[in-house]
């Protein structure tokens, strides 16, 4: 009878000493941006039996390094489907390293998105365009899905502006996300500017545009870069700026 109550104590104690550190360690996730890794099925299914084991040991960072290099492989290999399929994996064990975001955004929406375009065994061009853009989406999804996991990274909310910039043609995005990743205490100067630049070829944008692309013209010569003076004498003609308020043409 005693020995029950002891163990009943003692299970009380470590009950009772487990919450708090539980807790604390939950709001260190949180503050992290960790969203970790759940470990069910589906994610049985996406990293084999070897990556699954290794994430219910805790060798997540060891095996990701070795997937990683196997993607690299593939990649010399334009193996294109394992590349996708190995960045998963990758991604998952690992989601708050900022590199294996970007680099399987990389792969997907610009090499394997120009591989498809020049692919020589589709001869309908239509097909090519499907597969390239479905590409520009994989890419899309693993900067999208980055940033979940890594809201206080301004690396792919830059790596997102340029996607949709360099790949959708879409300057009203990418100028969104060029303005989020300038809010950044460690932005880069250029953050800002790209952004101005990009809304100066946005429709209805183009006087927002232009006292953007003036405020920082006038913040000194080391921001007058022939870009900015290009696109701000294009905003002065196209809203009428008078002749007094331009910019010097020298």
């Amino acid at each position: 009878m005693i020995r029950a109550i002891l163990v009943v104590v003692i299970l009380i104690v470590l009950g009772a000493l487990k919450v708090p550190i539980e807790r604390d360690l939950a709001a260190l996730h949180r503050k992290e941006h960790f969203r970790g890794v759940e470990f069910n099925l589906d994610l049985r299914e996406k990293l084999g039996q070897l990556g699954f084991v290794a994430a219910l040991s805790g060798f997540r960072a060891i095996v990701a390094d070795g997937l990683f290099i196997q993607a690299h492989v593939a990649w010399e290999r334009t193996e294109w489907g394992r590349v996708l399929l190995l960045f998963r994996q990758v991604t998952t064990l690992q989601p708050r390293v900022i590199l294996f975001w970007d680099m399987a955004a990389w792969h997907m929406a610009w090499n394997a998105a120009v591989a498809a375009m020049n692919d020589k065994s589709q001869p309908r061009l239509a097909l090519r365009v499907k597969a390239q853009r479905e590409y520009f989406a994989l890419g899309k999804d693993f900067l999208e899905r980055g940033i979940k996991n890594n809201p206080d990274r301004l690396q792919l909310y830059e790596a997102l502006a340029r996607l949709y910039k360099e790949k959708y043609k879409d300057h009203e995005h990418a100028a969104e996300f060029y303005a989020k990743a300038a809010t950044f205490p460690d932005a880069p100067s250029y953050e800002q500017r790209f952004s101005a630049y990009e809304h100066s070829y946005c429709e209805g944008r183009e006087r927002e545009a232009y006292e953007q692309l003036r405020q920082l013209y006038d913040e000194g010569v080391k921001e007058r870069l022939p870009t900015l003076i290009t696109r701000l004498k294009f905003l002065e003609n196209k809203l009428g700026i008078p002749q007094d308020q331009r910019i010097p043409d020298k």
